[in-house]
């Protein structure tokens, strides 16, 4: 159901003993208006509420008239938010937090929501508390100052929330009591020259309530399996300020800017949201974080009241109008609250039940378009959860192409380090070679190299050392005589392979390509072992590179694991998926056929409807010439009515004359007989 927000202003008493000289704010019942010193209103400055407090009111009577009953929605399921807007030094933080001979408004909320539950026994309940303050457009937890700098998320489930926030579940008021009084040490505050205690960050209380109804037998679906979770966010502004007034600098006017613009936003906001529906535009609620976690509250899926709290002095005139302003936007926003329900199956079929009989009433007082509805609306919740499951595969996909790339990769992983163990091995079998080539012994007669020509004893092919790079091609020498590089022979021979076994040997000499003729035996012993070194050092390297590789692999396969864990659970959240899928098939093929048969016996009621009009619409028209008739017999008694009474009339005229005529005659006879009698 559609409600404007609840607005009230709260003037604070007076700091300032001065008479006003111009100007000042009166108080009529709901209305707030400005007068002149002598006592006229100020045309076009004049604002209605739906509450307005003046200097002497108390908190007790703020709660009581303004936010009373959304706290007690919230306890019913319905999101609740109310908070305090007002330029700096208008008692902001003492209506929300109040003092200790006037609770706030926090305060006496916490404590009216367990008294709240303390009353219902058929409903049980579960409180979660958080507490955040929102500094230089950084959310901050109260409750845990390692908390910082956390970032606003959405979600379908959650909605939007701030994720990272600790919540802490409370049984008790005084619970509650003590975790604010913990976070409000870790608030910022800081000193102006208009508040000496000024606060410098937006906070906001949230309890989240959740119940669900005690299973008494019952067959109604609310009696015990749905859940309520409702919100109710508490919110501490930070006052709008001018520098000028404030003094601010350095870090009071960065904070000071901060503040100014997540309240200038705010503004826009409610400006954007009371231009109504039709209007409205783009509402920038990403532009501040306080908007962005007040969205719900603002425009949507709550109850929300807002305390307007200005200053009565004439020096703020300026700043109590831009306030009267906002509360006057503010008021013109509509929302609608609704109950939060979160239904398992059970509930949803025992309500699905209930509808269809609440379907057959409305079926029998001929309300066809609400069953239509109610069926689109199944329909829909159908849709919904075939998305759902589509979704859920198109992730289970996902994961499953993302593990085959890891498996690739780690195959790819598991190749490479066999590489490089055939080439520590190979470099292994090699340095000990190399021990060996060191011995005089086999310096001196082991290494043979072929001969390429049998009729020279002299000559020989210089083979390539193993550890030397190899060339693009082989540097021929400077003099052929009866010496050749290895790659030279295969070049002069066009890739003839001589017959090592027919070849004659020769002694063995300094393995290099073409050894110069300065070169001594100890100081290619040198180059050899300085060699060595190098290979030693890239053998140490490749070990380490193995062991890293190795490493990495065994990070794979955890991360391997883990993975497959996650895809078993998408399986079998995917398993559930489709068996609430397929009953919630079964459920809608049953109320089709449920429909089929209401459509059925809507038909024959219409038809009957319809005979039953038809027969009205004779007996109408009957009736019609009844009393078309009877108005004609009254008019015809009527007549004769009047007549009767002209004859009656003239009856009466014709009796009186006849009476006169026979008094005349019967004189006239008595008259005569006399005569008669005298002349006798």
């Amino acid at each position: 159901m559609a409600e404007k927000i609840c607005v009230a202003v709260r003037v604070r008493p007076s700091i300032s003993e001065e008479s006003p000289s111009g100007t000042f704010w009166k108080i009529e019942d709901n209305r707030i208006s400005l007068h002149k010193l002598h006592g006229t209103p100020i045309s076009g400055l004049s604002y209605a509420f739906d509450h307005v407090f003046d200097e002497s009111c108390s908190n007790s009577k703020v709660y009581e008239l303004l936010t009373k009953d959304v706290i007690h929605a919230a306890v019913d399921g319905f999101n609740g938010t109310a908070f305090a807007y007002g330029q700096t030094s208008s008692g902001k933080t003492f209506t929300m937090n109040g003092s200790l001979n006037d609770p706030g408004i926090i305060h006496r909320a916490v404590n009216d929501v367990f008294q709240k539950i303390q009353m219902i026994s058929d409903r049980e309940f579960l409180i979660r508390v958080s507490y955040m303050e929102i500094y230089n457009e950084e959310i901050n937890d109260l409750f845990a100052v390692e908390n910082q700098k956390l970032p606003i998320h959405e979600s379908l489930e959650r909605g939007i929330f701030v994720a990272g926030l600790r919540e802490e579940i409370v049984n008790n008021a005084e619970q509650v009591i003590k975790l604010l009084e913990s976070g409000e040490v870790n608030r910022h505050f800081g000193e102006t020259n208009m508040n000496a205690r000024s606060s410098r960050s937006h906070t906001i209380f949230r309890m989240v309530i959740e119940s669900k109804g005690i299973d008494t037998g019952s067959s109604d679906y609310s009696s015990s399996d749905a859940i309520r979770v409702s919100v109710l966010n508490l919110v501490d502004l930070a006052g709008s300020e001018r520098i000028a007034k404030t003094g601010a600098g350095g870090v009071r006017l960065k904070e000071g800017k901060y503040i100014n613009k997540s309240l200038m936003v705010l503004g826009n906001v409610i400006n954007k949201l009371s231009n109504g529906a039709k209007q409205r535009a783009h509402i920038p609620y990403r532009d501040s974080k306080l908007t962005r976690i007040l969205q719900t509250a603002l425009g949507g899926n709550a109850k929300t009241s807002i305390i307007c709290t200005v200053a009565p002095e004439e020096v703020h005139i300026e700043e109590t109008k831009g306030t009267l302003q906002f509360a006057s936007r503010a008021k013109r926003i509509t929302n609608c609250a609704q109950v939060n329900e979160i239904l398992t199956d059970a509930a949803l079929l025992k309500r699905q039940q209930l509808e269809i009989e609440d379907l057959r009433r409305k079926l029998q007082g001929s309300r066809s378009e609400v069953l239509e509805q109610e069926i689109l609306k199944l329909r829909n919740d159908m849709l919904k959860y075939e998305l759902e499951r589509e979704k859920l595969e198109m992730e289970l996909e996902e994961e499953r192409r993302s593990h085959k790339e890891r498996e690739q990769h780690i195959r790819d992983q598991q190749l490479k380090i066999e590489n490089l163990s055939s080439l520590v091995s190979d470099g292994d079998r090699s340095s000990s070679q190399d021990s060996m080539k060191e011995s005089p012994k086999d310096e001196c007669n082991d290494f043979k190299t072929p001969c390429f020509k049998e009729t020279s004893n002299n000559a020989f092919v210089a083979k390539r050392s193993n550890y030397s790079e190899l060339p693009d091609f082989s540097p021929l020498p400077d003099s052929f005589s009866n010496v050749a590089d290895e790659d030279t022979w295969f070049k002069m021979n066009k890739g003839y392979i001589a017959d090592l076994d027919s070849l004659q040997t020769t002694p063995a000499r300094k393995v290099q390509s073409f050894p110069p003729q300065d070169i001594t035996p100890d100081c290619s012993n040198d180059n050899y072992k300085l060699e060595l070194q190098n290979l030693k050092t890239q053998l140490e390297l490749v070990i380490k590179e193995k062991d890293e590789l190795q490493r990495k692999h065994e990070e794979e396969v955890q991360i391997n694991r883990r993975l497959m864990g996650e895809i078993s659970e998408l399986k079998q959240e995917l398993d559930l998926s489709n068996n609430s899928l397929e009953s919630s098939a079964q459920r809608y093929g049953n109320l089709e056929r449920e429909f089929q048969k209401l459509k059925d016996e809507r038909d024959s009621l219409l038809q009957t409807v319809s005979e039953s009009s038809k027969n009205i619409t004779f007996l109408t028209d009957q009736k019609e010439n009844i009393l078309k008739d009877l108005n004609c017999e009254v008019q015809r008694r009527k007549d004769l009515e009047a007549e009767i009474k002209q004859f009656s009339v003239a009856f009466a005229s014709r009796q009186r004359s006849l009476a006169s005529i026979h008094g005349e005659f019967k004189s006239k006879i008595e008259k005569l007989r006399a005569e008669n009698l005298v002349r006798y």
